[in-house]
């Protein structure tokens, strides 16, 4: 390779030489004719003609590369292209917060029914009543009536040898009584645990039979006791009883207010 470079360079040192031989020739003046003078010779400048036989050098090596150019600008947004295929289905993500709770909605259609469930215990059912007559005409005053006529005790909380109601089940009572009244007047009242709570007075009409009565809602403790009895002095005994009039002591609970053994009951 170095040879070649070597010919080459010698080759072109050698036309050079040559044309600048010719040239040198053709501008020499003949010593024997005359050098012209004047205007003609200011026209004739020094020209120096091409050399004929002139050859291109050889082609140096290729330089560098240059520095990259700078990014152009955006060019025009395209036509929108058309809807894609769906893609597949992406992994199950994770569970989220739960949300705020949406709006009541509408009531839905009654459900079947159920199942027969299993037969329950038996309430309890608390039971405290009495009504009573009375046997005797004419009653002591001052002293609890014995009522010894039994329509009704089957508990047993009235005790017809005192005369005397005793409370078993805590609760709420009712409590009434009607009186005939004949010859005599009469002055009644009811007591709770030797406190009156209420009192009846009802005059006799000559050659009649009347009649007195009151009813009265209370609440009763275990072991309070409830009766009836005449006050004053005996003109006012005047309750009566036979065959055909009735003189009548009742009651009972309404509800109770806590639960009791079955004992009670």
């Amino acid at each position: 390779m170095k040879l070649l470079w070597s010919f080459l360079a010698l080759l072109v040192l050698s036309t050079h030489l040559c044309c600048c031989e010719e040239v040198h020739t053709e501008e020499a003046p003949d010593s024997e004719e005359p050098v012209e003078t004047g205007e003609d010779a200011s026209h004739s400048p020094d020209e120096r003609k091409p050399c004929a036989n002139w050859m291109g050098g050889v082609p140096g090596t290729p330089g560098h590369n240059g520095a990259p150019g700078r990014d152009g600008r955006d060019g025009r947004d395209g036509p929108k292209g058309e809807t894609g295929e769906a893609g597949p289905a992406g992994e199950k993500g994770d569970m989220g917060e739960a949300g705020i709770p949406g709006p009541e909605g509408p009531r839905g259609f009654p459900g079947t029914p159920g199942l027969k469930g299993e037969r329950g215990e038996t309430a309890m059912l608390y039971r405290s009543a009495f009504s009573v007559g009375l046997t005797d005409r004419i009653p002591l005053p001052n002293v609890p009536i014995k009522f010894s006529k039994v329509f009704y005790n089957d508990q047993r909380h009235y005790d017809d040898s005192t005369g005397k109601f005793r409370c078993v089940i805590p609760g709420v009572y009712y409590f009434s009584y009607h009186l005939t009244v004949y010859l005599k007047d009469v002055k009644v009242s009811l007591y709770k645990n030797d406190k009156t709570v209420m009192f009846t007075f009802d005059q006799f009409q000559e050659n009649n039979v009347d009649q007195a009565s009151g009813s009265v809602v209370f609440h009763l403790n275990s072991g309070d006791e409830v009766w009836l009895q005449v006050y004053g002095e005996e003109g006012y005994a005047g309750i009566y009883a036979d065959n055909l009039n009735d003189s009548t002591f009742s009651g009972f609970l309404l509800y109770p207010d806590m639960k009791v053994s079955n004992g009670d009951r």
